[in-house]
């Protein structure tokens, strides 16, 4: 793959093709780039619903000035059933993929099935150019670049200070608010993502990880779970049968818990910052007693988890060199401040929390950053959709884990998971 080409469909002056590339990729384009045909190259774009990306897609067009043109796609709003479609076609070999929008726990999946390119020489330099490190790192498997950083996110506690005027550093400390809170009549349920899906399993990724623990080891071949997740299975049975919990606990999720903090039944949630701007627009009467601190943890402050998107480019693909330009520019540093300013996705980028708008969008911008730097991503690996299901099976309700049963079960569940030879649902 040649930075510099034009490609089988060129037909553009060397200047003009510069225009596709950040200005750090505009030199070796422009020495590399000659005539030819005058065919547009149809970039198929697939990522997750976002209501402004056209905005970003339409400003890359422009960019492109005909030497490719970007059909945004959306996948369906589920996260599983966006997977699933993109494997399912990968795994047929379908050369209408081209750049693809991947949630972060799928980079070992898609690349140890050789479905996604690794991004190489100028491609990957401008891809890591001040790019946050935990969010770089999900890129990135058996230490080579198979992303480019989209969008980022941490969890925080969000809670009414009205309710709880100093916020608890650890779920205990949590636990005895709500109690307190419960004793005077006041609204004093705690909103955790407790039904049997992803949520449940990053709330016992990030207690595991804030105890000094792992459930896996960094090969992502031998599961780990010892003390530290004994200790965090307890405090997620303690939390489920505790006066925090919500009566519907089983069957929430990051929604469920947004809505349960504006409907005013409960105290707190730990949840994305997704759930300001949410407050805001719903429940504008609340928003100046709407403040957030840092994720709970076991001793103290714990380990947020990490999530976000990055851009991979298709094994697939008819145009890889069109797709991976493509791709830079709808994740450089204007793309992020849009999708951060117009749909709320906190950028990879560390330049970009300065950027206009940023300071009324993300008022927390100071404590997400802060959470970034020691945010626990979850274990990587190829059948991390199998070591997920069974780790959410086993979890959930909360209140009904029997700690060091639910480990052991754990341990065998989650071994097995990991021979999984197959990718496919």
């Amino acid at each position: 793959m040649r930075i510099g080409s034009c490609g089988p469909h060129g037909g553009r002056t060397r200047a003009t093709a510069a225009l596709l590339l950040p200005a750090a990729l505009a030199g070796s384009l422009l020495a590399g780039c000659g005539g030819g045909g005058s065919r547009v190259p149809v970039i198929n774009f697939y990522n997750a619903p976002q209501e402004n990306l056209d905005a970003i897609v339409d400003r890359c067009n422009r960019m492109a000035a005909g030497r490719y043109r970007i059909v945004n796609n959306t996948l369906p709003r589920g996260a599983d059933d966006q997977r699933e479609q993109l494997v399912r076609r990968l795994a047929a070999g379908d050369s209408g993929l081209d750049v693809l929008g991947l949630d972060v726990t799928w980079t070992a999946e898609l690349a140890e099935a050789g479905w996604i390119r690794e991004w190489t020489g100028a491609y990957a330099r401008e891809a890591r150019r001040d790019s946050l490190p935990g969010p770089l790192d999900t890129a990135v498997w058996h230490g080579r670049l198979y992303g480019a950083p989209y969008n980022t996110n941490v969890q925080l506690l969000w809670y009414r200070s009205d309710l709880m005027p100093a916020p608890p550093k650890t779920w205990a400390g949590l636990m005895d608010a709500s109690a307190k809170l419960a004793a005077q009549g006041r609204p004093h349920y705690g909103e955790v993502t407790g039904a049997q899906y992803e949520g449940i399993v990053v709330w016992l990724n990030s207690l595991v990880e804030s105890g000094g623990g792992h459930i896996l080891d960094p090969s992502g071949e031998r599961v780990t779970l010892g003390g530290p997740a004994l200790r965090a299975l307890r405090v997620m049975r303690e939390f489920g049968r505790s006066e925090a919990a919500d009566p519907s606990i089983s069957n929430t999720k990051e929604d469920d818990a947004r809505l349960a903090v504006e409907a005013g039944r409960a105290a707190y949630e730990v949840n994305w910052p997704f759930v300001y701007a949410s407050m805001a627009s719903n429940r504008p009467e609340l928003l100046p007693r709407f403040r957030w601190a840092p994720y709970p943890g076991i001793d103290g402050p714990g380990r947020a988890p990490l999530g976000g998107a990055n851009f991979g480019v298709s094994r697939y693909s008819r145009y890889p060199d069109a797709s991976f330009r493509a791709a830079l520019c709808m994740r450089d540093p204007e793309s992020q401040r849009i999708a951060a300013v117009k749909d709320g996705l906190p950028p990879t980028m560390n330049a970009v929390y300065n950027a206009p708008g940023m300071a009324q969008t993300f008022p927390m911008r100071a404590e997400i950053l802060a959470a970034l730097k020691t945010a626990a991503p979850r274990p990587k690996t190829p059948t991390y959709q199998n070591v997920s299901t069974v780790t959410a099976v086993t979890l959930s309700p909360p209140g009904s884990i029997d700690p060091r049963k639910s480990l052991t079960t754990l341990r065998s569940l989650i071994s097995d998971a990991l021979q999984s030879k197959g990718v496919l649902p």
